[in-house]
């Protein structure tokens, strides 16, 4: 994390891209560290962190743009385990969403959309399958410079293939 510098678009966990708007020198209690500054773009809320504490955060760098081809065939691919208590599951994708990563996200995201599509989800599913669908769409908008109403009809497509796939006799 010590490569970032003014302007870095960065993943902060769970809120999706920020931009780092100042590298700063701080002292507390006699002690120098060095604190990034970083601006969410989901609500515009100003975000100041150690860059000690960066990696234990969560804090990364968005996937690169080879990285969206990768991801599309993870997502395309990646098997999902749907527990049969809501409350394990919910827990379990929480957890995941928490982490930050892009391929955890993803498993929420295509767990709780193919699940979906088999029965209705707990008002707290439908708000996680929303969230990370945004994460998911505003990350790779971000670094391919694609909009992102291109990204939500491939994510969609290639969802609804996933879907098919499964509904001529594969398990999830």
């Amino acid at each position: 994390m010590d490569s970032l510098k003014i302007g870095d678009k960065v993943i902060y966990p769970a809120q999706g891209i920020g931009i780092i708007e100042d590298i700063q020198e701080e002292s507390y209690n006699g002690q120098s560290f060095r604190t990034f500054h970083i601006r969410l773009l989901c609500n515009n809320t100003l975000v100041v962190i150690p860059s000690s504490s960066a990696r234990e955060i969560g804090l990364r760098r968005p996937v690169s743009e080879k990285g969206i081809n990768r991801f599309f065939n993870f997502i395309k691919k990646c098997p999902v385990d749907i527990g049969s208590d809501w409350k394990d599951r919910y827990k379990e994708n929480f957890d995941l969403m928490k982490s930050g990563q892009l391929e955890d996200i993803a498993l929420v995201y295509k767990t709780l959309y193919l699940l979906s599509q088999t029965k209705a989800l707990s008002f707290r599913e439908k708000k996680m399958m929303e969230k990370a669908r945004e994460l998911i769409i505003s990350e790779l908008s971000a670094s391919s410079c694609l909009p992102p109403q291109k990204i939500s009809s491939r994510l969609d497509h290639t969802l609804l293939s996933c879907w098919k796939d499964l509904k001529v006799g594969s398990e999830f």
